[in-house]
């Protein structure tokens, strides 16, 4: 679908939304990204997409997130059911966190999502320093 129209169905279907409810409220779609497109729910997604990890495992995985921040995204991930969270009936219980099905059918349009953003990081900078350099 060309880009254009892929816009103009997007903005027709949250306008549709808006204009569905009694109260108006904001998209739908807008609730579930804020949760999912900001930065560390997308990293930790996708280290999680290679297997389950225990929390001190993404904490080396992610180095620069701090304890807070992973125990927020976890819970926010959890919350939205993109993760699972296993408790072990261990001495002191470990726990786990894996992909849900959901999370899992995430991976596809966040890969697509990660390729355009590879794909387009030059072009992107660019557009910043030429911003930044030609005055805000």
């Amino acid at each position: 679908m060309p880009a254009r129209e892929a816009a103009r169905k997007l903005t027709e279907s949250c306008r549709a939304w808006r204009e569905q409810a009694e109260n108006p409220k904001p998209c739908p779609v807008r609730n579930v990204l804020d949760h999912i497109a900001d930065k560390w729910s997308v990293i930790v997604l996708v280290t999680l997409a290679s297997r389950p990890h225990r929390f001190g495992e993404l904490k080396r995985e992610i180095a620069d997130i701090s304890q807070r921040m992973l125990t927020k995204t976890l819970s926010d991930l959890q919350e939205d059911g993109l993760i699972n969270r296993t408790v072990y009936p261990t001495k002191p219980p470990s726990v786990e966190y894996s992909l849900s099905l959901l999370g899992e059918s995430l991976m596809i349009p966040l890969w697509e999502l990660v390729h355009w953003a590879n794909s387009h990081a030059d072009k992107i900078e660019y557009a910043r320093e030429r911003f930044n350099r030609d005055g805000k």
